[in-house]
C-alpha cells in the first residue's frame, strides 16, 4: 500500500514538473514591485549612544499594501556599562497606505543582543502610524506591544521611525 502511494505521488510530481517546463512563463513584473531601503539609528543622549543600520525590502502587492523583511545591527554604549552591547535582528514588516498622506504598520522584530559574555533574544510587536510625504518616505510612532523595561532592546514602547524606499 505504501509503495503504491509513494508511486502514485511521484507520478503525480514528475508528470507537474513536465507540464511546467512546457508551458512557458510570461515575463515576471516580481521585480518591479520590489522597493529597496531601510532606515539608520543615530541616538544620542547624555547617558547613551546608539548607532545602528537596517537595510530592507519591500513587495508592493498594489498601491495600499506592502510586505517585506529587513535585517538589522545596532550599537548601544551606556555610560553606566564598561562593555557595549551590539544586537543583531531581522524582522517582518507589513505596511498599509488607506489614503496619501498616512501608513499604517505592523512589525514583528527578533534582535539578538550580546553584551561581556551575556546574550539573549529580545522579540518585539510593532503597530505604528505615520505620514507620508511621498510613496517611499514615511515618518512616524511606532508602540511596542510586548515592551518590558527589564528585557527591551528600546528604553520606551513607543519610539519614532523613518523609512525611506527607493
Amino acid at each position: 500500500m505504501k509503495k503504491n502511494t509513494i508511486l502514485i505521488l511521484l507520478t503525480i510530481c514528475c508528470f507537474n514538473i513536465v507540464i511546467a517546463q512546457n508551458n512557458p512563463k510570461p515575463n515576471s513584473n516580481f521585480w518591479k514591485h520590489v522597493q529597496f531601503g531601510g532606515g539608520i539609528t543615530l541616538d544620542f543622549t547624555n547617558r547613551t549612544t546608539n548607532l545602528g543600520i537596517a537595510p530592507s525590502a519591500i513587495y508592493n502587492f498594489n498601491k495600499k499594501i506592502s510586505a517585506g523583511i529587513s535585517v538589522s545591527y545596532l550599537y548601544s554604549k551606556h555610560k553606566d556599562f564598561s562593555n557595549p552591547i551590539n544586537s543583531f535582528g531581522g524582522s517582518v514588516i507589513s505596511l498599509y497606505n488607506p489614503f496619501n498622506g498616512l501608513q499604517i504598520s505592523g512589525e514583528y522584530e527578533h534582535t539578538y543582543l550580546t553584551s561581556q559574555g551575556i546574550s539573549r533574544d529580545v522579540p518585539a510587536l510593532f503597530f505604528g502610524a505615520g505620514y507620508t510625504a511621498r510613496r517611499n518616505i514615511a515618518i512616524g510612532l511606532r508602540y511596542d506591544v510586548l515592551y518590558s523595561e527589564t528585557k527591551s532592546l528600546y528604553s520606551s514602547a513607543l519610539t519614532p521611525f523613518v523609512r525611506i524606499y527607493f
